[in-house]
């Protein structure tokens, strides 16, 4: 497991899940306001988190904002992925988590009995995730979703596919064997990626959405890097990752209505705009239950939307303002635009942070 930490900004070694939380050890004075961002706030102590993956990159811009603007915090982050921080948060391990993932079913019990009532989750990363390949001679692949899904379920195995061919007239295919990679890991890209491809193409996948993948068969890889590493270390390799980490590798366009969409930002973050909040998570959670199926132009529906995942309470005021403080620079416009620099993620639109920033304004000490 890897820690992003005030000290280095970058990942660095493992920690043991037992002693990532560490409660505020300073004083703590008032958290700034989600709007002012980082320069507003001036706190102290220490806070940990944990989780997605994906979201490593901003994570790291984000430490460094925030930590560089108040030199008396330490913000630490263990990108162990969406599973294990979710299972750290609702244990009281960390104070916050990052999620690729709503709270679901039992977690989502278990979290609102850890915060004592309700939960925070408010989307914070907003970024495509990319199908990438590695083919030799072929720059550029359209695939429908009816052919991702077959490529993951097994079902197509060769390149030159009539599947795969169709969606690409003129596009000179190899017969090479398609190896696809997957997450070992349990992993909120997995899940969204899934729920698209369920969704999207329900005749070729007939899996249920899940963190978990749900087959045997193709390579497994530990995380977002073991993927990107995986495909890169193959030939006629293909995988899901977040688009920010895809580097080098091929990037296919999906097919939405009559065109082929790539993993854009812009295009990943038309998504929220025709998709509605989950119901029933409580009035602290803007989880959204994202429609895969739009047609609208321009919009890449294979999407992770990631949360951050906090308590409206905490038990004593070091640790409530000092969480409240570092959320309020995450979803600040200053924050979002660290993370559209540092990882290439969609910035949250003004009508959403306008709506999140009272939840994460309200964080408080328990009294």
């Amino acid at each position: 497991m890897k820690t992003i930490s005030r000290s280095r900004v970058a990942a660095v070694g493992a920690l043991a899940t037992g002693a990532l939380f560490l409660a505020g050890c300073g004083a703590a004075n008032e958290g700034g306001s989600s709007s002012g961002g980082a320069a507003e706030s001036s706190v102290s102590g220490t806070i940990s988190g944990a989780g997605a993956s994906s979201q490593q990159a901003a994570m790291q811009a984000w430490i460094a904002g925030f930590t560089g603007a108040n030199s008396g915090a330490t913000v630490n982050y263990d990108p162990v992925g969406s599973g294990g921080g979710r299972t750290q948060f609702v244990q009281g391990g960390v104070a916050f988590a990052g999620s690729d993932a709503y709270l679901k079913d039992q977690q989502l019990a278990d979290a609102k009995t850890r915060c004592g009532g309700n939960v925070i989750e408010v989307p914070n990363y907003v970024s495509p995730i990319a199908v990438v390949y590695n083919l030799q001679g072929v720059s550029n692949l359209n695939l429908s979703p009816a052919a991702v899904a077959g490529i993951f379920a097994g079902t197509i195995t060769t390149w030159n596919d009539p599947a795969i061919a169709a969606d690409n007239p003129g596009v000179a295919l190899p017969a090479t064997a398609i190896t696809p990679v997957h997450r070992s890991d349990e992993s909120g890209t997995t899940q969204n990626f899934t729920e698209y491809l369920k969704a999207a193409a329900p005749d070729a996948w007939s899996y249920d959405a899940k963190g978990e993948w749900p087959i045997q068969g193709g390579e497994a890889a530990q995380g977002t890097s073991g993927v990107i590493g995986a495909v890169q270390g193959g030939q006629g390799t293909i995988g899901y990752a977040d688009a920010s980490q895809a580097g080098q590798l091929g990037k296919a366009n999906v097919k939405v209505g009559a065109d082929y969409v790539g993993p854009t930002p812009e295009a990943a973050a038309k998504i929220l705009e025709e998709s509605e909040r989950v119901a029933g998570q409580g009035d602290t959670s803007f989880a959204y239950k994202l429609n895969r199926t739009t047609d609208s132009a321009g919009t890449y529906p294979v999407v992770l939307v990631s949360y951050l995942l906090a308590c409206p309470q905490y038990p004593d005021a070091a640790q409530a303002d000092l969480t409240k403080a570092f959320l309020s620079y995450v979803i600040s416009p200053e924050g979002q635009q660290a993370a559209a620099q540092a990882a290439g993620s969609a910035p949250l639109s003004d009508t959403l942070r306008s709506q999140i920033t009272p939840v994460v304004d309200g964080i408080k000490a328990a009294g």
